[in-house]
């Protein structure tokens, strides 16, 4: 398969990484990212070793089977429009958030798909991606409906050996998703730890109710998910990435803008009580700010 990765970060390089084990993958990142790939390749270390040949580009190619979407939150617009002139027949979404794959269907014509992984991923220098752990990628219909498309996707990414399940509840993982997320995110990078300190209060205490609030707005626009099953599934990730930092805990460290709009941001802005996500919210927004990091 024909397979484009718009956004070559650490999450997008690794997934492509792995993909073009079995696919003609081009990613399209930034300089000098893009340059040392051209000319050695993208090594690949930690859970999993090996070096990649990927195609690696800063402009977006004319045509490819598969787009997968792997931006920040923030520049999902941005990469709409770009993909705009490129012929595709599939986009994939596997970035934070609940928006995105409907900002992506209102810009492109294509079939849009909705997914999550749990590879964790950090770019630890240009042409170079180190995995911290090996998970799994969940796509499937934005409304959990049965897709073929879905299905022959999943099929070309088990090609790779990548691990993969085709799901028909997409609407209940994403907010999933979101609550570990809501509980993780935020409260690693202001208190600056490490995820497994969310093991022990009073951390803990944060987090499972940054999810419970999040399970809440699920319920709100209609998603049925528990308030236990979203701390069950915060606690589960806890576990497995202790010894990992969070992507907005990376975030500030590096002082780069962070996903709280997406995150946070996405529960504190419902119409019901959210206090603890609108204060987690609050508080890395005015980070942001003092640091000019918000448009």
């Amino acid at each position: 398969m024909e397979i484009l990765v718009f956004g070559a970060g650490s999450l997008g390089s690794l997934i492509g990484g792995l993909l073009a084990r079995d696919h003609d993958v081009t990613l399209v990142g930034r300089e000098p990212h893009v340059e040392a790939i051209e000319q050695s390749g993208l090594t690949i270390d930690g859970e999993i070793e090996r070096t990649a040949r990927p195609q690696a580009t800063t402009t977006t190619p004319a045509e490819a089977e598969l787009v997968i979407v792997t931006v920040k939150a923030y520049d999902t617009a941005t990469a709409a429009d770009a993909l705009r002139d490129c012929e595709c027949e599939v986009v994939l979404s596997v970035q934070n958030g609940i928006d995105n794959e409907a900002t992506l269907a209102d810009a492109l014509d294509a079939q849009i798909l909705a997914g999550t992984a749990t590879y964790g991923a950090i770019a630890a220098e240009p042409g170079h991606v180190t995995c911290t752990g090996i998970g799994e990628i969940v796509l499937g219909d934005p409304d959990g409906r049965p897709n073929t498309v879905a299905d022959r996707v999943g099929a070309a990414f088990r090609s790779a050996a990548i691990e993969t399940t085709v799901a028909t509840d997409m609407p209940r993982r994403l907010w999933t998703k979101l609550a570990v997320n809501a509980g993780i995110n935020a409260t690693t990078a202001l208190a600056q730890v490490e995820n497994g300190a969310l093991a022990e209060e009073p951390a803990r205490m944060v987090a499972h109710r940054a999810a419970r609030e999040t399970a809440r707005v699920a319920d709100r626009n209609g998603v049925a998910l528990a308030e236990e099953d979203a701390v069950t599934a915060l606690e589960a990730v806890i576990e497995a990435t202790a010894d990992n930092e969070s992507s907005m805990y990376r975030d500030i460290q590096s002082e780069h803008r962070t996903e709280v709009d997406a995150i946070n941001g996405i529960v504190a802005d419902s119409d019901l009580e959210t206090p603890v996500n609108e204060t987690l919210a609050a508080l890395v927004r005015t980070w942001e700010r003092e640091r000019t990091r918000r448009r």
